[in-house]
């Protein structure tokens, strides 16, 4: 008896920075806490760029842009300025 079935020769490459931990699986990024399907600039921009060493194996290490915790820090301010007295003062 022979198999006929065709075989993928589909693989998944799995890779994990030994520094912080993000895993790329088939070239994705994925935050390593939450496991959720994530973006290699905003990574930079939040880890890479400040805390990273030889060790990195992000590809945009040191790309200036996405998201940083100067502008996450903006974002909530302004979230609460926009809340402010609406739903705590109840």
């Amino acid at each position: 008896m022979t198999d006929d079935r065709e075989l993928s020769d589909l693989k998944l490459d799995r890779k994990e920075c030994p520094k912080c931990g993000a895993i790329w699986l088939a070239g994705q990024h994925y935050w390593s806490g939450t496991g959720v399907k994530g973006n290699e600039l905003d990574l930079a921009g939040l880890v890479c760029n400040k805390f990273a060493d030889n060790q990195c194996i992000n590809p945009v290490k040191g790309q200036e842009g996405g998201d940083t915790w100067e502008k996450r820090m903006e974002d909530l301010d302004q979230f609460a300025d926009e809340k402010e007295g609406k739903w705590w003062d109840k």
